[in-house]
């Protein structure tokens, strides 16, 4: 069995969806054509982009070319690397899975904004009550 040319994954966080792509490199990454730096605008410490990566001990193994939409800085950071942890588990399912799942890498976090609601505010915040 020949090794594919580069291993998939998809993450998602919030409204966030990242496809990711990793090719085997010098461990380079690649954010809707800029770099994480030039993408986030240096709001974001890279160690938590890279977090997969120093968890299973493939820094500097492969390079990340990532398509991201949708979302937040914060929404996009989380679904990036869940999809960089589904990504590396494509590689070697046996000795990723386990230190990927204890750092909480590939568990989707379910947290939504909440919808609004009809004579609301916002999701839960009402009009102020007047007694007269």
């Amino acid at each position: 069995m020949s090794t594919p040319a580069f291993y998939w994954g998809t993450g998602r966080r919030k409204t966030a969806v990242a496809r990711v792509r990793l090719i085997p490199g010098e461990g380079q990454m690649v954010v809707n054509g800029r770099t994480p730096e030039e993408h986030f605008g240096g709001i974001l410490p890279e160690a938590e982009l890279f977090l997969p990566f120093r968890v299973t001990g493939t820094e500097g193994r492969y390079n990340a070319m990532i398509k991201v939409e949708g979302g937040g800085t914060t929404g996009q950071a989380g679904a990036i690397r869940h999809g960089i942890a589904r990504a590396l588990l494509q590689v070697d399912p046996d000795a990723n899975r386990l230190p990927l799942r204890q750092a909480g890498l590939l568990t989707r976090d379910p947290r939504m904004k909440e919808r609004k609601k009809y004579g609301l505010k916002r999701a839960r915040k009402a009009p102020q009550y007047t007694k007269r």
